[in-house]
């Protein structure tokens, strides 16, 4: 006998909550700052 349960499904996207998203924006843009940061100091070397 097969149940319901027998067929394999994939499991559902969980979506991410509002902090989830502002959290992972935060993070690319410190990144981001910290490169554009580090590349301005390594051209102030040569100027």
């Amino acid at each position: 006998m097969t149940t319901k349960n027998d067929h394999k499904q994939p499991p559902a996207r969980k979506k991410k909550s509002k902090r989830e998203r502002r959290m992972r924006a935060i993070v690319i843009v410190m990144i981001a700052a910290m490169v554009v940061s580090s590349l301005l100091t390594g051209a102030s070397f040569f100027m």
